[in-house]
């Protein structure tokens, strides 16, 4: 196991490291560039203005050494200053990195706590008109965009009047309780189409292993039905359950933007859009790094809970 970990932290790194090289390059292939971005009409208008600032931002030497001084103080976790704010990029990721994690478990908690049990559910009565109500309802959810069901949210608190906000973001150490309410209906805009997909896997690997030859066989040895669902068939169950888990957690932690910038939210997503928008270029590479880095550790978390519930699985 330990060889294992280490083979697929290495793998990591060099996945990490090639998505930090071509981000820097395709940053700086985009027309136009910070400067410019900054200054706008202007720009045309100060070429000398436009000169310094470059110089400034070190933005007039080759790609080559930008780079490599770049990628120098990354290792040290120093990602630089935000071309436009002028504030630490580490800092923010520290802070923003927390918003967008909380919402992301949430959101994977909403999807299990939901998913799961319908999955159960259906699979135990397949066929069945219960079966066949969870299996559409499922699939209404699967079948909307995230943002459409978070404008759906706001649309719906604003004009029944629920008394929950439907944007800005509260501090737990202001007030837990409006820290919760802020993160109430984001969470659900995730996590909902999100349980969706989990249901749908939980179905068809339930209803699968349920014809497997080991469950036939548990059943003649008169063990109670409760006993052959949970100890037998959902332990081989839960292993395409966890991939479809895992790679979901990914995409929340890397790729919650838009739900970001609808419900205002200052996490990741938010700040690496705001970089795209500006050409700020330490942003949208420390932005984009973090969130291959967060899909990466949560394949290899999947991979390690495979061991855990399937014993005949070796690394």
């Amino acid at each position: 196991m330990g060889r294992y970990v280490t083979r697929r932290a290495a793998t990591a790194a060099l996945t990490i490291f090639g998505v930090a090289t071509i981000v820097f390059v395709l940053m700086r292939l985009v027309p136009g560039g910070i400067v410019e971005a900054l200054m706008g009409n202007q720009a045309a208008q100060s070429p000398e203005l436009v000169a310094r600032l470059r110089s400034k931002y070190g933005l007039d030497q080759p790609i080559v050494v930008q780079y490599g001084l770049w990628l120098g103080n990354a290792l040290r976790g120093d990602f630089g200053e935000s071309l436009t704010s002028q504030s630490s990029v580490t800092a923010e990721l520290v802070r923003r990195g927390a918003v967008t994690v909380e919402l992301a478990a949430l959101a994977t908690l909403v999807s299990i706590v939901v998913g799961l049990p319908a999955g159960v559910f259906a699979a135990l009565r397949r066929f069945s008109p219960a079966d066949g109500a969870v299996r559409i309802v499922g699939l209404v959810f699967y079948s909307i965009p995230e943002f459409v069901l978070g404008t759906l949210l706001i649309f719906v608190v604003s004009t029944r009047a629920l008394g929950l906000p439907v944007s800005g973001y509260i501090l737990p150490s202001e007030d837990i309780w409006g820290h919760l309410r802020s993160m109430l209906l984001p969470t659900l805009s995730l996590g909902v189409v999100a349980a969706a997909v989990v249901m749908r896997v939980v179905r068809s690997s339930v209803v699968e292993v349920l014809g497997e030859p080991f469950v036939t066989t548990a059943r003649a040895k008169g063990l109670a039905e409760r006993t052959v669902t949970w100890q037998h068939v959902m332990r081989t169950a839960l292993i395409p359950t966890v991939t479809i888990v895992g790679i979901n957690t990914g995409y929340l932690l890397s790729g919650a933007v838009i739900i970001e910038e609808i419900f205002s939210l200052p996490g990741l997503g938010r700040y690496a859009l705001q970089g795209i928008l500006y050409r700020d270029y330490p942003v949208v590479q420390a932005t984009v790094i973090a969130g291959a880095a967060m899909f990466v550790l949560a394949g290899l978390a999947v991979d390690l809970v495979y061991a855990w519930l399937d014993p005949r699985i070796k690394y």
